[in-house]
């Protein structure tokens, strides 16, 4: 894990290496290994897939440590392998969720919120814009029986897109949350961040995971 403060507010950032986090099937090499020497990762390890059809990853984080009356937001740190498959936007094709969930205080009295967005972590052809995800499409989809269906995907205005950054990676919102801020400085409580596609059963290949980074989120 490194940490860090912000310019702007002086507030603490953190971010969870790969290592530090939850990834179902990751101790199988068949389904994930771990890479070093990456340019531009900020720790020595990075995890990628090499082959599964249930994605999920997950980190969790004390609020103890964060700055108190700060709105937070979580980003998946990752970059693509050139031999990837299964991870782009497609019409007609389940996107992976993200959950942010935070648990305040300790039990008994402990209150748990949670919220959920849709993720890209590809766009198709190289499409940067966002425009593609926010408007009602129709496809056909070819039945068992080889009949044509014709379905339509409502608008998503709310789905995260990728940033590509300066050092190479890139990075996608999984969501926000905020630390109460108190006398004492602190909160209890723990924020689990996740990703998963664990629905479309489609096999994925070449996502190359740095780890999940929580920094203060500013609307200007």
């Amino acid at each position: 894990m490194s940490f860090g403060l912000e310019r702007r507010s002086g507030a603490k950032c953190f971010m969870l290496s790969a290592r530090a986090l939850s990834i179902v099937w990751g101790d199988d090499p068949a389904c994930w290994i771990w890479t070093t020497g990456l340019p531009g990762s900020r720790f020595p390890e990075v995890a990628e897939l090499v082959d599964v059809c249930w994605l999920e990853i997950s980190g969790k984080l004390n609020l103890s440590l964060l700055s108190p009356g700060t709105t937070y937001a979580a980003y998946l740190v990752y970059t693509i392998a050139d031999d990837s498959y299964g991870l782009e936007c497609n019409i007609g094709i389940l996107p992976p969720k993200a959950t942010v969930t935070v648990v305040s205080g300790t039990k008994p009295t402990a209150t748990t919120s949670s919220t959920e967005h849709t993720i890209c972590l590809q766009h198709m052809h190289g499409e940067e814009e966002a425009v593609m995800h926010r408007r009602k499409q129709q496809y056909m989809r070819l039945r068992k029986d080889y009949r044509r269906k014709l379905l339509t995907r409502e608008a998503d205005p709310d789905i995260r897109c990728p940033r590509r950054m300066s050092d190479g990676w890139a990075e996608v919102e999984l969501g926000e949350f905020a630390v109460a801020g108190g006398a004492t400085g602190s909160e209890d409580g723990v924020v689990e961040v996740s990703l998963k596609e664990i629905d479309g059963q489609r096999w994925k290949r070449g996502l190359i995971v740095q780890g999940i980074e929580i920094r203060p989120k500013h609307t200007s």
